[in-house]
């Protein structure tokens, strides 16, 4: 079989270290780091406010000590070493949701709308390859951010209850084929790869529906669980060097928590770029593959 009629995953195996590089040389030509720049700093404005508002909405629906627990689990996450500082915010203006819940939910609405449009402008740049034939509506693009942030929060919602099921469910001890097993951490662990998976699915969920022209569903999930592998690697080397090397607190000061988050939240939007690149060169691979089966096909 010619090289261009083999399966892109094929191709990719047969030649990863080409592959990267090309990755990488899209990223570098369309400014990648740039667009992670904005969008981190649209993110950092928005996260405070959208997560309260989150937690105020579903603290009506579940306990508030065990969101905010689940919340702080993932949290860590999201911004290491910062998750605490993130969380006694919230916890503060929970007791205050009543005076400034109407306050809250604009500045979200306002802030959440230039995060997302921020990271569409993005996409439309990394899969600018694409033949976009079918213009999205006015009214569709507006909406589509508020999708985003609602999904988020059902997220949220969703994997608190499962993690308060796993939690009480789930025993660290048990009884197999006579004997007595003991498995510490067996409940933490699932809840480690549930907080994996769910992070590989809202990625792939961003890649297949925010684009102008919708990904393919295959090509998302590979974008997907790209960079949730690399940011699982990258969030322990950050934990490793602000815990025990950064000296970021003598340079900054008090600034050092918003100079930290703000610094994670770039990292984890170039990763999230890289993933829409891997998805843009997959694509490309793919290309003469299709081409050849719908002349079969003829």
């Amino acid at each position: 079989m010619p090289r261009n009629q083999r399966s892109p995953a094929i191709q990719v195996l047969a030649h990863p270290l080409a592959f990267t590089l090309r990755v990488l040389g899209n990223f570098q030509a369309h400014r990648g780091f740039l667009l992670a720049g904005a969008i981190a700093y649209n993110a950092l404005l928005s996260l405070v406010p959208l997560l309260i508002l989150s937690v105020i909405v579903l603290s009506r629906l579940v306990s508030p000590s065990e969101l905010l627990e689940t919340l702080g689990h993932y949290l860590e996450w999201l911004v290491p070493s910062q998750s605490n500082a993130v969380l006694e915010e919230l916890s503060r203006f929970l007791d205050q949701r009543i005076a400034i819940g109407s306050v809250l939910f604009a500045t979200m609405l306002f802030f959440s709308s230039l995060t997302f449009s921020a990271l569409n402008q993005a996409m439309a740049v990394m899969f600018g390859h694409r033949d976009m034939a079918d213009q999205r509506s006015s009214l569709l693009s507006l909406l589509l951010p508020y999708a985003f942030v609602a999904l988020l929060g059902i997220g949220l919602l969703a994997v608190t209850l499962i993690s308060i099921g796993v939690q009480t469910l789930v025993p660290d001890s048990g009884v197999v084929f006579g004997r007595d097993w003991y498995l510490p951490g067996l409940s933490g662990t699932l809840l480690h790869l549930l907080g994996l998976a769910t992070e590989a699915l809202m990625i792939a969920a961003i890649y297949h529906f925010l684009p102008v022209g919708r990904i393919p569903l295959r090509y998302a999930l590979v974008g997907g669980i790209t960079a949730t592998a690399l940011w699982e690697i990258i969030r322990h080397v950050l934990v490793w060097y602000f815990n025990g090397l950064s000296n970021a607190s003598v340079v900054y000061g008090s600034l050092t928590s918003a100079v930290i988050i703000l610094f994670s939240l770039e990292i984890a939007a170039t990763l999230l770029l890289l993933g829409a690149e891997v998805i843009a060169e997959y694509e490309r691979l793919a290309q003469p593959a299709e081409e050849a089966s719908a002349n079969l096909n003829l």
